[in-house]
């Protein structure tokens, strides 16, 4: 079989009709009419309708088709004929023709599916052959099945096309496309590094990149003034749902720029891209400072596809009556609110009180919630008695209130609660109440991010990176007062609330980015150590540049509509952060250890409590992950004995009788003398900083169930 004579299944039109034609692909669907026998062929084209008949093909060939089953690969020759008037299928793109087959060759068989791979109705006016609900799961451990989904495979030809996209406009703009180290050197880059041992150099290792932020950096330095790269990028990252530890993001930088550049660059490149789906994007985008995104929308990645707005009214309440807002005014708080215009009838009395500001809105990190709604010329809720008429009334004014309309506001001593909690829920309510256009796309720059935040300890660390130029370099390094002042010259490009990528103008001097190590707390040896490479080409005259980086997974997503990053993905990790299909990560053999040098990497020193004569205490500590005072481990002893006795007694009166279980209430055991008292960090926020995922006060676990 000449294969070099194979047609597209796809490919062929009613222009072919009389044609003698060479097909090649899979079962998809098949259909026995007795004496005829109907089959969708597949090939990556597309689908084409071929028929077995007594009066085209051989008794031999109908008894072979006869025997063909799901997902079987087959070629087969025949002559293209129009489909009889009354039984197109306007489902397939070839729907008005079909192949009466004369030749079959099975060239593999294929056992019992896992799951049903055809998407397409082979009756006409029949509504097409869905892909029963399967369990993601499987669909992984079975990828190259689940590709040969048309769904499937056009997502990943649509991909294709998006990065072609980009490589053809980059390089008409003068980009070279240049590719930067896999194994490299670990440097912190606000995630933890996959290392890699090294064989030849034992026990040091090599770490996949997170970015190439430093090469593409160091590619300015070398003059190539414009450079791109659609790179594979790696970060041991805690579980998120739309997340991959290894992804691809689209890396760019360029020389003796400025921020205009790179606005005007990527807007234009943006534009293109989603135009590969169908999706139109206004231009030019706008642009939002991070303090203005916070201050009215509560997020740094707002969704400005509705129109809700934060409306501060702290100074309508100065002198107020009502106790709660006086006492949170008095502690340095502030009052928020947005106005959902004309929602009072979708919003009942009982789901503003009980549902929201006693359940939902305390779930978003809030104390409490106020609402009023718009009657009679003026605002009802169930505490209007406690406001003055000025107040009442300016609050009118303030949010343009009409009958209808319905107030929320949230009022706390910190101003991070009170925005974080009030933008929660004007996502909540929006998608509540349908305020969000479905085909609607709003893309917005958030700039002028803060180049440092506060950590535990009263220092700072980058909200971006360290290489990310501040907007003025007179700074002291030692105050971080002045530190927290400083905005960046950063910049992300926001879509209906995802981020889908950011970037800087970097720091091109080299004592400016020494005062940035210095504000970090790095001393000079541990510059020396982890960045003395890359300091020591700013001695040779680096040029101002800048860049930007698009999560292309996440981009690619959102142009085709995708719910989830791993259905443009060929072979993606699962939400565990494991490999179905391989089974990765996975146990590697002793000897493959013993070759690197890392089964007693450690050498002779034991893990806390592991020694077989270690303190009993310190185990204990350690495995429940408690911390024990110098002076509650007599207490924590004698609590063990008496364990220890308790045991003993059990075991010998009851001899070889299995134990029995039972469930007793939930009750909270507090240490002798201490309070029940929420923590600081919990109040800032911190305390679940590095969380994979939070909910309100909470720190949300993975789905046992899904």
């Amino acid at each position: 079989m000449q294969f070099s004579e194979r047609v597209s299944c796809g490919r062929l039109t009613s222009e072919d009709v009389g044609r003698q034609v060479l097909l090649a692909g899979w079962v998809d669907a098949f259909r026995d009419h007795g004496g005829l026998l109907f089959i969708h062929l597949r090939d990556r084209s597309g689908i084409v309708q071929i028929v077995f008949s007594p009066e085209m093909a051989s008794g031999e060939v109908c008894e072979r088709a006869a025997e063909l089953r799901a997902e079987f690969c087959v070629a087969v020759k025949g002559e293209v004929t129009q489909r009889l008037p009354g039984t197109e299928n306007a489902r397939l793109e070839t729907g008005t023709i079909e192949v009466m087959v004369t030749e079959l060759t099975v060239l593999a068989e294929s056992e019992t599916l896992p799951f049903g791979v055809s998407e397409k109705a082979m009756v006409a006016g029949a509504p097409s052959a869905e892909t029963e609900h399967v369990a993601e799961e499987l669909r992984l451990q079975y990828r190259y099945l689940d590709i040969r989904r048309p769904s499937m495979l056009e997502n990943l030809a649509l991909r294709h096309r998006i990065f072609q996209t980009i490589r053809s406009f980059l390089d008409a703009r003068g980009f070279l496309e240049i590719e930067t180290p896999v194994l490299t050197m670990s440097t912190p880059e606000g995630a933890r590094d996959y290392l890699v041992p090294s064989r030849v150099h034992p026990r040091n290792f090599y770490a996949l990149p997170q970015s190439p932020q430093l090469f593409k950096q160091l590619l300015m330095i070398g003059g190539v003034e414009r450079y791109f790269q659609l790179a594979r990028c790696f970060r041991d990252e805690d579980l998120r749902p739309n997340r991959q530890p290894e992804f691809t993001q689209l890396d760019l930088e360029a020389s003796f720029i400025d921020e205009e550049f790179l606005y005007e660059l990527i807007e234009e490149l943006t534009v293109e891209m989603f135009a590969v789906g169908g999706v139109v994007l206004p231009r030019p985008f706008p642009r939002m400072t991070y303090a203005e995104a916070i201050d009215t929308t509560g997020s740094d990645r707002p969704d400005l596809r509705f129109d809700l707005r934060f409306v501060d009214v702290t100074d309508v309440f100065t002198d107020t009556g009502y106790g709660i807002f006086r006492q949170i005014l008095q502690r340095g708080g502030c009052i928020k609110g947005l106005n959902l215009k004309g929602e009072s009838s979708n919003l009942s009395k009982n789901v503003l009180q009980n549902e929201y500001a006693k359940e939902i809105a305390p779930a978003f990190g809030a104390k409490g919630m106020t609402w009023m709604r718009g009657e009679g010329g003026g605002l009802e809720s169930n505490i209007v008695q406690f406001f003055s008429a000025k107040e009442l009334e300016e609050l009118k004014r303030r949010f343009a209130v009409e009958d209808g309309d319905v107030l929320i506001m949230v009022a706390d001593p910190s101003y991070d609660v009170v925005t974080s909690a009030l933008g929660q829920l004007r996502l909540h309510l929006a998608n509540r109440l349908g305020l969000i256009p479905a085909d609607d796309f709003c893309p917005v720059w958030i700039t002028e991010f803060p180049l440092f935040e506060p950590t535990d300890d009263g220092g700072v660390t980058s909200s971006h990176h360290p290489f990310t130029a501040p907007d003025r370099t007179d700074f002291d390094p030692t105050n971080i007062e002045e530190l927290l002042s400083l905005r960046s010259r950063a910049y992300d490009l926001v879509v209906n609330g995802e981020e889908l990528g950011g970037g800087s103008i970097r720091i091109n001097d080299r004592e400016v980015q020494r005062k940035i190590f210095a504000a970090l707390g790095l001393s000079d040896e541990d510059v020396r150590e982890r960045f003395g490479f890359f300091l020591r080409a700013f001695d040779f005259g680096a040029p101002p540049h800048g860049g930007l980086a698009l999560g292309m997974d996440r981009t690619v997503a959102m142009i085709l509509g995708a719910p989830s990053i791993r259905e443009v993905i060929a072979f993606p990790k699962n939400r565990s952060a494991v490999c179905p299909l391989t089974g990765a990560p996975a146990a590697v053999k002793r000897e493959q250890l013993a070759e690197l040098e890392l089964l007693n990497l450690g050498g002779e020193d034991a893990l806390p409590g592991t020694a077989e004569n270690g303190d009993r205490i310190d185990r204990l500590s350690w495995v429940s992950r408690i911390g024990i005072a110098t002076q509650e481990r007599a207490v924590m002893e004698e609590t063990v004995q008496r364990a220890e006795r308790l045991a003993l007694l059990v075991a010998e009166k009851a001899g070889d009788v299995e134990p029995m279980y039972s469930v007793v209430p939930l009750v909270n055991r507090m240490r002798p003398g201490t309070e029940e008292r929420q923590s600081e960090l919990a109040q800032s926020g911190r305390l679940l900083k590095s969380a994979p995922s939070v909910k309100g006060d909470y720190f949300k676990v993975a789905g046992i169930l899904e």
